[in-house]
């Protein structure tokens, strides 16, 4: 109940996650398996395991989908794994796709 001079408001929050954004990891015929597994080891923190398997999933399908982050989270991800590939000499693409 207000109170003469108050006004009532009913206030509603929304919280929604926020947007997720595939990262896809393509194939060459340059960039070595052993970097490609290291970068989903190291930026991706996959499991020696995981990262073979997505590594193979890659070089077998020519791409695949190494995970789902926020957008900005997403971006730091592949400029971190294109700045070791450039410092390496690998041409390594990887982009981002709204899921």
């Amino acid at each position: 109940m207000a109170l003469q001079g108050e006004t009532s408001e009913q206030i509603r929050e929304r919280i929604r996650e926020p947007k997720h954004y595939k990262v896809i990891m393509h194939n060459d015929d340059f960039t070595t398996m052993e970097f490609v597994v290291d970068i989903l080891m190291s930026i991706f923190h996959k499991d020696e395991a995981e990262a073979e398997r997505l590594m193979m999933m890659v070089h077998e399908a020519g791409k695949a989908s190494v995970g789902a982050y926020p957008y900005d989270i997403a971006v730091s991800k592949v400029q971190s794994a294109a700045a070791r590939a450039k410092a390496e000499g690998f041409p390594f693409r990887m982009t981002i796709e709204e899921r």
